[in-house]
């Protein structure tokens, strides 16, 4: 993974959750202060705000593409930022300016939903004045099984993550096209509105891809249960086709309001690709979404 990120060092832990919170927790302290964006994998965003203030530390969120609010936020003295930018494997953070990545090695390092795994890079300062002890101490350990896994997921991510975007470049544009979808959301689209920050930062799109169902959450789970080649899941970056209810799963424990400032709507679903034929995806969902509408 050092080697893949053009970094110095890396330390792997059993979940990607597990490198979240001892990426963070290992450097801070009470009294601290800590700026993050809104848009977070659900799990992050209850570290963030409901966790880390058990601590004493204070949070502030902010709107991720707000650079004001970010700024505003940073005015005062911070001890951390945490951020989720558009990402997939051939990210690489810290050319960026990133000063220690996580990785959740459960979703395309794996890649076929055998393990658990995380990592973090930082710099050797980092790594030796914060997190060796730490990680040592608290026991997030990746197992040696679960390491040999992700080694092995590894050799073949290249071409795993190259025949899934181009699938899921294939299905999103015949996904945009059907006028039976109020929404559909891809890094892809020229009308993104992210677009050139995925230029800049990402080698392609990504295998994910968000879509509105129409009739609420009554639809989208009418369609999710009609689906009989693509698994229902939470997870994403398996060789297997994904799809999840954001809103009943990842991103349960937020409000309503929450919810709705980062566009997960009750019939908002997301479609993680596999390395299934497209075509065969297509039919799947095509049939899913007409029974969704009777």
């Amino acid at each position: 993974m050092a080697l893949l990120e053009g970094n110095e060092s890396c330390r792997a832990t059993a979940t990607g959750m597990a490198a979240v919170f001892t990426s963070l927790m290992c450097m801070l302290n009470a009294g601290d202060h800590v700026v993050s964006s809104r848009a977070l994998f659900g799990s992050c965003l209850f570290v963030i705000s409901e966790i880390l203030p058990r601590y004493g530390i204070e949070v502030t969120i902010v709107d991720g593409t707000d650079l004001g609010q970010w700024e505003q936020a940073l005015s005062r003295a911070t001890r951390a930022t945490f951020l989720e930018s558009p990402s997939n494997p051939g990210q690489k953070p810290m050319t960026f300016g990133a000063d220690v990545v996580v990785y959740s090695a459960t979703k395309h390092i794996d890649g076929q939903g055998r393990v658990l795994g995380g990592a973090i890079l930082g710099d050797p300062e980092y790594m030796e004045d914060h997190l060796r002890l730490f990680l040592r101490h608290t026991g997030p350990a990746l197992s040696p099984f679960n390491a040999w896994t992700l080694l092995k997921g590894l050799e073949t991510l290249d071409i795993r993550m190259a025949a899934m975007c181009e699938s899921t470049g294939e299905i999103a544009t015949w996904l945009a096209r059907r006028k039976d979808l109020p929404r559909v959301v891809f890094p892809g689209f020229s009308d993104h509105p992210q677009r050139k920050l995925v230029e800049k930062q990402m080698r392609g799109p990504g295998s994910v891809i968000g879509f509105e169902v129409a009739g609420g959450k009554v639809g989208a789970f009418k369609f999710l249960n009609a689906l009989r080649l693509v698994d229902i899941s939470n997870n994403l970056g398996d060789a297997k086709s994904l799809v999840t209810h954001p809103a009943t799963t990842t991103h349960q424990r937020l409000s309503e309001e929450e919810r709705t400032q980062l566009g997960i709507t009750p019939g908002y679903v997301r479609l993680s690709v596999g390395l299934e034929d497209p075509a065969d995806l297509m039919e799947d969902i095509d049939q899913a979404l007409s029974q969704a509408q009777v």
